[in-house]
């Protein structure tokens, strides 16, 4: 499957149905009057986070949503039928934004969460809801209230509890693979990771989500490399893990190119709780990895973790210190906490 984490699409709900223009044609019934019944409502664009989903990929291929029109009034006082919504599924993590990108219209964190984002016009009336004490015989109507429209840009933020960075090459892939079943990519040159990936870390009972972004290097927010178009999707983590590789020319400058992009980025992340690891301890000797630990402190770092994404060295010390940022409950608690019918249990996904 294909990662898209942004697309534009166009919303058009339904418009009202017309109402009616219709008089009573009954046989021995004499001055049968109006009975041209109300159109229908158009239907609303809807949407809802679902789980199971972690892209936007299905919004590459179909761009226009439309909702259908009510149906027309008829005759003997019947009113149109309603159409149906149009139901539109995201990911949990979605955000919709204006035209412009400038404001938020709608933010879904929470799995089965929905909102009428477009509504459908209502129907038209009929002209026998025109009929008065002084127009008996009413033949005006509406043609219905035509349906809302307007282009939106989606925009995935993709729900972890801890993020990973640093820059290119620095063993991020290794790292999640390490403490993860995920199969990331692992290449011996830059950017080997292109895209956002999940996984899910087992560490002493506890379960929380770990996402992996591509490499940041200097100018990343004036789009050098791959930019940091890809930074949104740890904004709402609990914790920052910065992989730093202790081969690099200077892991302090490293240190300080990473944090300058984050605060070029804005939105907290250089707020966030950050723990740096100096990573491939196994091609280093103990006293450079002290060195330049000292290094990252004097850097503005509060602990410097020394670990081994390869042979997993120092991976249970890191991850002992990554659960003191999460709630402490294990999944089994939290489950039994949100779900208290056992059949209504969702199938779990780390999105």
């Amino acid at each position: 499957m294909h990662f898209l984490d942004q697309a534009k699409i166009y919303l058009k709900s339904g418009g009202g149905g017309p109402g009616a223009v219709s008089f009573r044609r009954e046989k021995y019934i004499e001055y049968g009057g109006p009975d041209g019944g109300n159109g229908g409502k158009g239907g609303d664009i809807v949407f809802r986070a679902v789980q199971g989903l972690n892209t936007l990929i299905d919004f590459r291929y179909s761009q226009h949503f439309k909702a259908q029109r009510g149906k027309h009034g008829m005759g003997r006082d019947r009113t149109g039928a309603g159409a149906p919504d149009l139901v539109i599924d995201v990911p949990v993590g979605t955000q919709v934004l204006s035209e412009d990108k400038e404001e938020i219209l709608a933010d879904f964190t929470e799995v089965g969460q929905e909102m009428v984002f477009l509504e459908g016009g209502m129907g038209g009336r009929g002209n026998a809801s025109y009929k008065s004490s002084t127009n008996r015989a009413p033949r005006q109507h509406q043609p219905g209230v035509p349906g809302e429209e307007m282009w939106v840009w989606l925009r995935l933020k993709l729900l972890a509890d801890v993020g990973l960075l640093g820059l290119p090459n620095a063993g991020k892939s290794t790292f999640i693979n390490q403490v993860t079943n995920t199969k990331a990519k692992v290449g011996d040159y830059a950017f080997t990771t292109l895209v956002p990936k999940l996984g899910v870390v087992r560490h002493k009972g506890r379960e929380f989500v770990l996402a992996d972004i591509p490499g940041l290097i200097e100018g990343a927010a004036e789009g050098a490399g791959i930019g940091d178009r890809f930074l949104g999707h740890i904004e709402r983590c609990r914790v920052l893990i910065h992989l730093i590789d202790i081969a690099g020319d200077d892991p302090a400058d490293a240190y300080r190119t990473v944090n300058s992009e984050l605060e070029a980025y804005g939105a907290g992340l250089l707020d966030k709780p950050q723990l740096v690891a100096l990573n491939k301890l196994d091609l280093a000797d103990e006293e450079l990895g002290k060195a330049f630990a000292d290094e990252l402190l004097e850097a503005g770092a509060e602990k410097v973790f020394s670990i081994s994404g390869a042979t997993g060295s120092g991976i249970e010390e890191l991850l002992d210190s990554i659960l003191s940022y999460l709630p402490d409950r294990t999944s089994t608690e939290t489950h039994a906490e949100e779900v208290e019918d056992e059949d209504e249990a969702p199938d779990w996904s780390p999105i």
